[in-house]
């Protein structure tokens, strides 16, 4: 009740399959993109007052340079704003100091890359009620 040598090679296929597959898995990169998580203001909100700042939370860190935060008024005029930067705190979050704003609708476009190369973009409003 010896062995086959067939049975032998089999087995040892099977595991060359599996441990290739398991380090195939582990070896692989993940590829994300940062997408946004959350906003402040948030998205399609109301507030009574300008804020001081817009801040945008994103799933992944951020890769400084090829990151932007942009405001737009109604017209879609750019609102005259220092550049955004990456939160010294936070590598996924970006931080757009801003000017005292008037009533009306605003428009926050981001474009953003993540650490791993991958660029996504999206936009969201806000409006200032005024008093």
């Amino acid at each position: 009740m010896g062995s086959h040598p067939e049975d032998s090679m089999r087995r040892l296929l099977l595991l060359f399959i599996v441990s290739s597959a398991s380090l195939a898995t582990v070896a692989a990169p993940a590829f994300a993109h940062a997408h946004l998580q959350s906003a402040t203001p948030p998205a399609n909100s109301t507030l009574r007052e300008s804020p001081p700042a817009i801040e945008v939370t994103f799933t992944e860190s951020l890769e400084p340079r090829f990151s932007t935060l942009t405001l737009e008024d109604a017209a879609g005029r750019p609102v005259a704003t220092p550049p955004a930067r990456v939160a010294e705190d936070n590598p996924r979050k970006l931080v757009l100091a801003l000017p005292s704003l008037g009533a009306g609708r605003y428009t926050v476009i981001w474009r953003v890359t993540s650490i791993d190369t991958h660029r996504t973009e999206g936009r969201f409003s806000f409006t200032i009620a005024g008093g």
